[in-house]
């Protein structure tokens, strides 16, 4: 945990990137390709601050690239996101579903109701 706390000061008042991409492969042969960003900006905010987010999120914060979680209460340390939630998520799904769409359209096909 006091490589998370680290971790979030590093980051306070700073803007990062965070980067997505996957791949759809057939028969061995990648056939299409793709990669979202987004921009995440975490505000100053103060030791105690950061203090309650680390008590409220605990140990999940430990499974996160960031050391945060947007569907948490770190949310409450951002000051501006830009980019897909999605992305940020780890799945650049919009990009992905598109794909699908020209590349497998039967996968789409086959989970509609």
């Amino acid at each position: 945990m006091a490589e998370v706390r680290a971790q979030l000061l590093a980051l306070r008042g700073r803007t990062h990137r965070l980067t997505s991409a996957i791949s759809l492969v057939r028969d061995g042969r990648e056939i299409w390709a793709g990669f979202e960003t987004a921009d995440l900006t975490l505000r100053t905010f103060s030791e105690a601050e950061l203090d309650w987010v680390i008590h409220i999120e605990g140990r999940s914060l430990l499974a996160c690239v960031g050391a945060y979680r947007l569907e948490g209460a770190s949310i409450c340390l951002f000051e501006r996101i830009e980019g897909d939630y999605f992305n940020i998520l780890g799945l650049p799904l919009l990009p992905l579903l598109a794909a699908l769409r020209q590349h497998a359209p039967e996968t789409l096909e086959s989970a509609a109701p």
